[in-house]
């Protein structure tokens, strides 16, 4: 056991230093054919990812007295708030001051407020809760353990798991697509005689997780996931994508999205013409940092004058590091002076303040280009053989991952030791080596290495839901959908043909849409509405401005003098609160798959506001409920919303189901009625 413990300390020390000098510890590893399979487990409803979306549907499915399969590929429940370190809980003025979320995330946080006496015990001033990442997973572990006794489910978790092939069939009933009828997942274990759990970063081991074969590190258990009946003509079990870049979408080959979509009426502030699949929002390894009473000797990585030239404070209300430290603060254990920098209002840290640090222009590490893109393309999976029979390696970039690790230790040392700017000039950042790096199994992010043990992913593959009226071309939800901006700006006539102008004033102009269309009213002349589509098969709510974290122009993205990816920033902006469609959580192709959390049929700008915490949950709530919805009532989700914008009679029962368990479907008194909807902020 000491010998274990050593050679654990001895690769801190390396990985610290240069994760590319163990990079290559897990190169050269390629899918192998499935050996024997060690188990077969039955499910009625599997998960596929443990973030907050995937709690959720488990949530909702234990309630309904479902046995829910559960995997992940972390041992972290939460996603968000726990595996990607980002627990500090988004959420805007309005729907956080009427406490008008699903009933799931409101037991989240009163939960977390009875855990430590409030609500905020890191005192932030992003949020309204920030708090530690471990405490997440254990809150959401005891809800999960609740539900299951109070709904009398059966829950099977299976973390450190990933799912590697699918077994896909032909519908047996008339007219219906395909059907998923079984999965493949892998589960690992640390071999006997080697570092636990969390020693290395993701990108060393995330080859050798999707991998059959044990290996010097790992020994796996081969499991296959079926339905617990399989007798009848309607699916006997439903499988939920809940991952975090939507690998079940790309695994299962079903239409959908990357990146950027091309500029039209409905989608008017894209940064491209055309579809971009490359430019995905930035993604980010978090990590934890503690003030200290003296300063800490920081050694300099190897790697850090390659990133160096990104870091920024990037605005000079922002150049502040106590306000930067308090941001995302998750722990304090005693409250410092009043502060104010920048017009912001904070109280200074103090030894022993716990800082998460999130920042675009630091450990956000933006790729965007077909050299560095994080999340693969269709093409770059088939490229790679992903796409045949046992090739799934999980559709990621392995050396991106991998440079995303280096780029966020290398912010740290900036944060504590650096003296550049590269927005705002020399003279600008000022060392602060009172502060520590926070590493090992027992830190906020519980690794040996410091960085949160998935990455916080913002975007990945958005499914194009099936073909519905008024979207022939498939469902999407697009950014005049939710957008406060003003469309009659100039700008919009003059990027815009005429004819596509005419067409965007008229989406806007609600239901006098065709008088615009017919020429019979002046684009000019219309009134835009003020509020977000309202959809008739919504089946959950969310609120959240158009938050986007522009990928950069040039590869690789610390490469000096880059910048962000022009006219990317133009779609960012306040939202109106909005719903979410049981359309966009249907794909095509195969009839009982549900796609929940950022997964969902948005549009690239829309994406940027369906990605926060309380969406992630309701999203999950809505398909928990409309899996076990579907299997009681021997229905088929599509066969909810096939015949809209007619009366849908069973699509009407769910929606009264899940606001009975309080699992709300809209906003109060934001109707199509009420165009004023300008207080909800």
């Amino acid at each position: 056991m000491k010998g274990r413990h050593k050679l654990a300390s001895s690769l801190v020390s390396l990985v610290v230093i240069s994760l590319s000098n163990l990079i290559g510890l897990y190169s050269g590893i390629v899918a192998a054919s499935p050996r024997k399979l060690d188990k077969t487990v039955n499910c009625e409803i599997l998960v596929v990812g443990g973030g907050l979306s995937g709690v959720a549907t488990a949530y909702e499915g234990l309630l309904a007295g479902r046995k829910v399969c559960l995997t992940e590929i972390t041992d972290w429940l939460g996603g968000q708030i726990s595996s990607q370190g980002t627990s500090a809980l988004d959420e805007r003025p309005t729907q956080r001051r009427r406490q008008f979320y699903p009933r799931g995330y409101l037991e989240l946080r009163n939960r977390i407020e009875r855990k430590y006496g409030k609500l905020n015990p890191g005192d932030c001033w992003v949020s309204e809760s920030c708090f530690l990442p471990g405490d997440g997973h254990t809150i959401l572990t005891e809800m999960l353990e609740d539900a299951e006794k109070k709904g009398k489910g059966k829950l099977e978790w299976f973390p450190n798991t990933v799912i590697k092939d699918l077994e896909i069939i032909p519908s047996t009933k008339q007219g219906s697509g395909e059907l998923i009828s079984g999965a493949i997942a892998i589960q690992h274990q640390p071999a006997p005689g080697t570092p636990p759990h969390n020693t290395f970063t993701l990108s060393q081991i995330i080859e050798d997780a999707y991998s059959y074969q044990n290996s010097s590190w790992f020994t796996k258990n081969i499991i296959r996931l079926v339905p617990q009946n399989s007798k009848g003509n309607f699916p006997q079990w439903y499988v939920v994508d809940t991952s975090e870049t939507g690998e079940i979408v790309a695994l299962a080959d079903v239409p959908y999205r990357l990146g950027i979509d091309p500029l039209f009426h409905l989608e008017p502030s894209a940064a491209s013409s055309e579809n971009y699949p490359y430019c995905t929002q930035g993604f980010t390894y978090t990590f934890a940092m503690e003030a200290t009473n003296e300063p800490q000797p920081q050694k300099m990585p190897l790697f850090y004058s390659q990133y160096a030239p990104y870091f920024s404070y990037e605005l000079p209300r922002l150049a502040n590091f106590d306000l930067v430290f308090t941001y995302r603060r998750i722990w304090s254990p005693q409250t410092g002076k009043p502060a104010i920098s920048g017009g912001i209002k904070f109280s200074a840290p103090t030894p022993g303040d716990i800082s998460m640090q999130n920042w675009t222009w630091g450990n956000d590490y933006r790729p965007g280009t077909g050299e560095d893109n994080l999340v693969y393309t269709r093409q770059q999976l088939q490229a790679t053989g992903q796409l045949q029979p046992g090739g799934w390696m999980g559709g990621l970039r392995t050396e991106t991952l991998r440079k995303g690790e280096e780029n966020a230790l290398a912010y740290y040392y900036w944060l504590v030791a650096g003296t550049t700017d590269s927005q705002l000039g020399e003279g600008v950042k000022q060392q602060q080596k009172n502060n520590r790096l926070m590493s090992g199994l027992n830190s906020p992010m519980g690794t040996v290495h410091g960085l949160s043990k998935y990455p916080y992913i913002r975007e990945g593959r958005r499914i194009i839901g099936r073909p519905s009226w008024g979207q022939p071309g498939g469902f999407t939800i697009w950014e005049t959908d939710i957008s406060r901006r003003n469309y009659k700006d100039k700008y919009y006539r003059q990027i815009l043909t005429a004819e596509a102008y005419r067409r965007l004033q008229a989406t806007l102009a609600s239901w006098k849409a065709g008088s615009v269309i017919m020429g019979k009213k002046s684009p000019e002349a219309v009134i835009p509405r003020t509020r977000s589509t309202i959809f008739p098969d919504s089946v959950g709510i969310g609120h959240y401005a158009l938050d986007i974290h522009p990928c950069m122009e040039k590869s690789p993205p610390e490469v000096p003098g880059n910048r962000e990816l022009p006219g990317e920033r133009r779609g960012a902006g306040e939202a109106y609160p909005f719903q979410i469609p049981l359309r966009a959580m249907i794909p095509q192709k195969i009839d009982n798959l549900l796609i929940a959390g950022k997964s969902i049929a948005t549009s690239h700008i829309a994406a940027a506001a369906y990605r926060v915490h309380s969406f992630e949950w309701s999203a999950g709530a809505a398909a928990g409920t409309t899996a076990a919805f579907a299997l009681k009532n021997h229905v088929v989700p599509y066969e909810l919303v096939d015949d809209l914008p007619q009366p849908e009679p069973k699509l009407s029962t769910l929606q009264g189901l899940l606001e009975k368990n309080n699992n709300p479907t809209a906003f109060p008194n934001t109707s199509m009625f009420n165009q004023s909807w300008d207080s909800w902020r």
